[in-house]
């Protein structure tokens, strides 16, 4: 099977081959070539690590191969649908449970101090009855507080301007299975307090 590239991002290839995928990272033109290289190894080795700590408290795909001199992850194919796309289709017990599920995943990686940086449910693929989280690219190894609360609050945002017709049940049932968290009454009256600074930014 010839490589088929199935998303390209501003720092990333994501390529399609036989029953794996790729990660590549992009090398950049507009840096020098000695810090390009840099950057991109620490990041591709950064990645790796969290996905392989990730994969010890949630379902991830499975890390095959790191390849940090051509800046590859090499990783499981999940054959199973993409939230962002499939979640409104379902009945809405069946999202509310999905979401549930979502928010206990969470809880797990945050008591493990890894913070995914990019919570949306297109970064999340749903196979058989487990949803499995990917691209841990903005991710980052953090205890505080902060980082989980502004964590939530992305997915907050994700679940509002993707899933409008029911984010305010969707995100309760997160907030639901958030609440296995060791840390998550802090959490959500830090949550509380980053959804205020983001309405008042919007106000100006």
């Amino acid at each position: 099977m010839v490589e088929k590239i199935i998303q390209q991002g501003a720092e990333a290839s994501i390529i399609l081959d036989e029953n794996r995928i790729i990660k590549r990272r992009i090398k950049k033109s507009y840096r020098l070539d000695i810090l390009d290289e840099r950057i991109r190894k620490q990041r591709t080795r950064s990645e790796a690590k969290l996905i392989e700590k990730a994969s010890k408290v949630i379902p991830v795909p499975k890390l095959e191969e790191v390849d940090e001199k051509t800046k590859e992850i090499k990783m499981q194919f999940l054959d199973g649908q993409r939230l962002s796309v499939h979640l409104d289709s379902l009945p809405l017990t069946k999202q509310e449970k999905i979401c549930k599920q979502i928010g206990e995943n969470i809880a797990k990686l945050h008591d493990v101090e890894i913070i995914h940086g990019d919570l949306t449910t297109s970064n999340m693929i749903l196979q058989g009855s487990k949803v499995y989280f990917i691209d841990f690219g903005l991710g980052f190894i953090s205890p505080k507080v902060e980082d989980k609360a502004v964590d939530l609050h992305v997915l907050r945002q994700a679940l509002e301007a993707k899933h409008f017709k029911h984010w305010q049940d969707l995100f309760a049932q997160v907030l639901s299975g958030y609440s296995i968290s060791k840390e998550h009454q802090k959490v959500l009256e830090q949550f509380k307090k980053v959804e205020t600074r983001g309405r008042y930014k919007e106000q100006y």
